[in-house]
């Protein structure tokens, strides 16, 4: 029996994962379930799955929560500190990193350094710290498990190869405005903004795969978990989300893991690797899935993806500095303060704003993401007059 522990279990990939749980009762169980403001559902899912403790992170949903559970042998804590003290229960085999943005970067870490296993969801964690994540997983002998959709294809290429890679292809489903003109970009919506036309996922990266941030937060996300060179990366646009990554090798052959798009695939798979489980996910049919299609991402439409490439190559605090605007600009544009075309301004001007740090510590991320999202909110105040129509 393995002992998952989901770190944003109300959100899209946590309820997926606790479906994965669900069909395989008598593999996996759930140690520890975290929640941000959704009390009610997380109430909902620590009846059903009877985890050992559950936290609620905003401290105003505390008492509601305790005394929804207090007939439950449950323990009920809030806050970020209680978080931190529950990943590293001896209770628990793996964690489930599935909480959005910067917030999941400490748990990851104080996991990884009390020996537990990662199945990462939040590539945000790899984003702004990939060097200090990664080093850490290597001194502590822990595997980080990726369970986007993107790595977990090229994990599973990789399984059993020897050979060097010569690049990986990163495949991005271009979002609902891929055939958009920049006219057309000035005046997108936020309610068209979050209907993807292949996923369903939580607000802020539906909004990231719509500019395409979200494929350039992979790609720095690749670099460290396969250890690979920015030229190594490519991405390739593929409207119908079935290739979910590639692999070349130095011959030239290319393996592809393909599949409907269905998170719960990989998040089963971080769960058991190295085994695969029967699951009674849909199949592939392909008298019906019979196009594959790819284009080149126009970069000069979605700028987000190029500021993305430009941090990676900079490298030190750059790219907590492109995740910590970008989360600022997300949220304003859900907001509706700012258009959808500002988002990447947002991003470029704290880009090239914010001091350079080359070796950053622990400390120098957290104060990177702290100036960074006071700068960000700056700019958006001096220009929301302009910013909310472009």
């Amino acid at each position: 029996m393995k002992r998952i522990a989901i770190l944003g279990s109300t959100g899209s990939i946590g309820t997926q994962a606790l479906d994965v749980i669900k069909e395989h009762p008598d593999i996996f169980s759930v140690e520890l379930l975290v929640a941000q403001n959704s009390w009610e559902l997380l109430v909902r899912q620590a009846i059903e799955f009877q985890p050992n403790t559950v936290i609620i992170a905003n401290q105003h949903h505390y008492p509601k929560v305790k005394e929804a559970l207090a007939r439950q042998p449950i323990k009920v804590f809030t806050g970020k500190q209680s978080i931190l003290d529950s990943v590293v229960s001896s209770e628990i085999d793996m964690v489930l990193t599935a909480i959005v943005g910067f917030a999941g970067l400490e748990p990851t870490i104080r996991a990884i350094e009390a020996g537990k296993a990662i199945a990462l969801a939040n590539k945000e964690t790899l984003v702004v710290a990939g060097e200090l994540v990664t080093n850490a997983a290597m001194e502590n002998r822990i595997p980080i498990i990726p369970v986007d959709s993107e790595h977990s294809a090229i994990f599973q290429c990789l399984v059993g190869e020897q050979s060097p890679i010569e690049k990986i292809i990163l495949t991005a489903s271009g979002g609902p405005f891929r055939n958009h003109t920049m006219e057309q970009l000035m005046q997108v919506t936020k309610d068209q903004a979050l209907n993807h036309p292949n996923w369903c996922m939580g607000q802020k990266i539906t909004i990231d795969s719509a500019s395409l941030m979200n494929k350039g937060l992979e790609v720095i996300e690749a670099k460290w978990l396969f250890g690979l060179k920015p030229n190594q990366i490519e991405v390739v646009i593929h409207p119908q989300s079935i290739i979910h990554s590639m692999v070349q090798f130095i011959d030239g052959s290319i393996k592809a893991q393909m599949g409907l798009p269905d998170m719960k695939l990989p998040i089963q798979y971080a769960f058991s690797f190295p085994e695969r489980l029967t699951s009674s996910f849909p199949r592939m049919d392909f008298a019906v899935n019979q196009t594959l299609t790819f284009e080149i991402p126009d970069t000069k439409r979605f700028p987000s993806l190029m500021l993305a490439l430009e941090s990676l190559r900079i490298g030190g605090n750059m790219p907590c500095v492109l995740n910590a605007a970008n989360e600022v600009a997300v949220d304003a544009f859900l907001k509706e303060q700012i258009g959808f075309m500002a988002i990447p301004k947002v991003v470029e001007g704290a880009l090239h704003t914010m001091p350079f740090i080359e070796h950053p510590r622990f400390v120098d991320y957290q104060q990177t993401d702290s100036e960074t999202r006071i700068k960000s909110y700056e700019l958006i105040n001096q220009n929301i007059i302009k910013w909310k129509y472009s």
